[in-house]
């Protein structure tokens, strides 16, 4: 295991120093070929566009799906560039709009609130590369010894970014943000009731965390949204930095949390093929609600 774990990793190395859009092309035939491997993720996208959006066609889903894999084998084939590509490089592939230096500027606690699309690590690259302000975020522990490693190396690799393990207490999270550190949060994955409520995404009651909203009330956090997206044909990044949320948080996190799943639906809406659908979004349910999957 550990040796095809470390083949990976050396592929992955190699691929890197590609050209983008041959990369590219060879990520979208991966994902093909996992369209046609990995049945069970493939009927979870299925499943979660069939709850999304039901006003679609079947062929309609079935489409943007296969799509959807495709964007999903350029992500896995291009960790390569995002790990191992030179800052001069990644500079050149990621453009970035918007509110770019809010984070470094604003002089109080700072929230980039980043929903779970293909780019997603592209966002956390833009950030340490083009954004004057230390980050800090919170990852979930591989339960393969080698890739763990090789994630924490590549996200630390800039040397001005802190990660802490999910399952660690909250107190080293809370440390680095008050000693100055933005946090890269990660609002919309489904890890279950505790400190969650059952909030609508795309009509569908999700549990979704409420500690966004209860972070950045405690910690009177500026929650500033940054969304990546892949272009097409290796063409490079795109990562938005929107202005951040003026009426965000209030003294009610569960409308907050409801608010903000509206907030991340219409940026998928803006480019539904590359969002996250093969993760069971839907799995916890309401006590007495049939499973979803």
């Amino acid at each position: 295991m550990r040796l095809a774990s470390r083949a990976t990793l050396a592929l992955l190395w190699l691929l890197h120093w590609l050209p983008l859009p041959l990369l590219a092309l060879l990520g979208r035939a991966l994902g093909v070929l996992l369209w046609w491997l990995a049945g069970a993720r493939r009927r979870i996208a299925l499943r979660n566009l069939e709850l999304c959006f039901a006003d679609r066609t079947p062929e309609q889903r079935r489409a943007l799906a296969f799509e959807h894999f495709q964007w999903l084998g350029r992500s896995l084939l291009e960790r390569g560039v995002l790990w191992h590509a030179s800052p001069a490089r990644l500079r050149r592939l990621i453009h970035v709009e918007g509110a770019v230096n809010f984070g470094a500027t604003h002089p109080g606690p700072v929230m980039w609130l980043v929903p779970h699309f293909m780019a997603l690590d592209v966002a956390g690259a833009a950030v340490q590369l083009f954004v004057a302000r230390p980050g800090c975020s919170i990852y979930q522990s591989q339960s393969n010894p080698v890739f763990d490693a090789a994630l924490r190396r590549a996200r630390l690799r800039f040397g001005n970014a802190q990660i802490f393990s999910r399952r660690e207490t909250a107190k080293p999270l809370l440390r680095a943000i008050k000693a100055g550190a933005g946090f890269f949060n990660l609002p919309d994955m489904d890890f279950g009731r505790k400190d969650a409520a059952f909030v609508p995404f795309f009509g569908v009651p999700a549990a979704t965390l409420l500690a966004p909203s209860r972070m950045a009330r405690l910690l009177d956090m500026k929650v500033q949204p940054v969304v990546a997206e892949m272009l097409p044909g290796g063409r490079g990044y795109r990562v938005r930095f929107h202005e951040p949320w003026e009426s965000f948080p209030s003294d009610d996190a569960e409308a907050d949390t409801a608010w903000m799943n509206r907030w991340i639906e219409a940026r998928v809406l803006e480019n539904p093929a590359q969002y996250l659908w093969v993760h069971k979004r839907f799995k916890t349910r309401p006590r007495g609600e049939p499973r979803r999957y």
